[in-house]
């Protein structure tokens, strides 16, 4: 069948991606994600058990493509990314990404540490955003483990990349256990500085391109959120959800009331706005359970974050071919992202952020998989 998959309806859209992709892995060209960016080599690396199937690029070590068995049995690709190296050096969305020095936004692109003032990029005026105009999500990391589950990878930021002090050497993992994708961190420093790490995936549980990811329901482990700022700065405030459009601690549409007219929503166009997750002093918490409306696919978030920024993809704009040559239609998809809150950096009575020689920074996400309940 030829032609642009997403102007075929919805359920032809399904049939034809199963038909033509019967085996996961076949699905991706692995020469595609092979180039030479920066002197460096860029690949696609495949993981996987016997119910979930991941591929993962060293480029920016993004998570391109995660497989997951819907209630009939029939694998969906729930990540929304690209088939080809040159498309995510494009993305300007950060598709799959591992965002860092500092996921999420900072003042001004301005923050003092130990009495030293410092100045970041502004990529997103008149702020600085996930680690500003060639954050990690940017860079080819080194590969340092590979296994048929797991894949490890580390990059060394240095001392004044991006305006930031302190070379920080992180190591991400991606390892796939039964129904379970966990990401996992680990960072040392050696010089004072901030961080802020998370993966930026876009899902779509009834499988990437597959219409509006609004009717899927969301629950969110959290009684507060940061109300923000014109700019999508948190104001200081930790403000209770309840009676408002952010009360997600009952299962919800994500779309129910993201058109209500609301101050905080009209500042995001929709939702784009950190939520201080319930901390019951465990290891990893639940942070938040999103159910497919037609796959019927849910994903349970456990993590060692205290924060979770949901945000309803309001400025996709169908401006990018995805893979299998499906468009990302504005709130196609969603980000739920683990991660200490916004402009940390400037509010001390937030959860800290900084991170001293000595210390270690250790951080995991879990998203676990299963068919949910009717």
């Amino acid at each position: 069948m030829k032609g642009n998959l997403a102007e075929l309806p919805d359920w032809i859209q399904v049939i034809t991606m199963t038909l033509t992709h019967p085996e996961p892995r076949a699905a991706l060209n692995e020469a595609s994600f092979r180039a030479t960016l920066a002197g460096k080599e860029t690949r696609l690396y495949w993981i996987g058990g016997d119910r979930l199937t991941a591929a993962i690029t060293n480029y920016g070590a993004r998570l391109v493509t995660l497989y997951v068995p819907d209630r009939d049995g029939t694998p969906r690709d729930v990540v929304l990314g690209f088939d080809n190296i040159q498309d995510y050096e494009k993305d300007g969305d950060y598709h799959g990404a591992i965002v860092g020095r500092y996921a999420n936004r900072i003042a001004r692109g301005r923050f003092s540490l130990d009495g030293k003032d410092y100045t970041l990029a502004i990529n997103n005026p008149p702020n600085h955003l996930h680690g500003g105009s060639a954050g990690f999500s940017a860079r080819v990391w080194e590969v340092v483990e590979t296994s048929p589950e797991a894949i490890g990878l580390r990059y060394l930021s240095a001392d004044g990349e991006e305006g930031y002090p302190g070379n920080v050497a992180l190591t991400v993992r991606y390892s796939i256990e039964g129904d379970t994708l966990s990401i996992s961190f680990e960072a040392t420093t050696d010089a004072p500085t901030v961080l802020n790490v998370c993966n930026h995936a876009y899902w779509n549980l009834n499988g990437q391109g597959i219409g509006s990811a609004m009717e899927h329901t969301l629950f969110i482990n959290a009684a507060r959120f940061t109300p923000v700022d014109e700019f999508l700065i948190p104001t200081g405030e930790l403000a209770p959800v309840k009676g408002t459009p952010f009360d997600f601690t009952t299962p919800t549409a994500i779309g129910e009331r993201i058109d209500d007219h609301n101050r905080q929503l009209g500042y995001g166009d929709g939702y784009d706005h950190n939520f201080a997750l319930v901390d019951r002093g465990e290891d990893r918490s639940l942070a938040a359970v999103a159910v497919g409306d037609r796959s019927g696919i849910e994903m349970a978030i456990y993590t060692t974050e205290p924060g979770l920024q949901l945000y309803s993809g309001n400025y996709l704009r169908s401006l990018h071919r995805l893979k299998y040559g499906l468009a990302d239609d504005r709130r196609s998809a969603f980000c739920l992202e683990t991660q200490h809150f916004p402009d940390s950096p400037n509010r001390l009575e937030f959860p800290s952020v900084v991170l001293r020689p000595g210390e270690t920074f250790r951080g995991r996400t879990e998203h676990t998989f299963r068919i949910a309940r009717d």
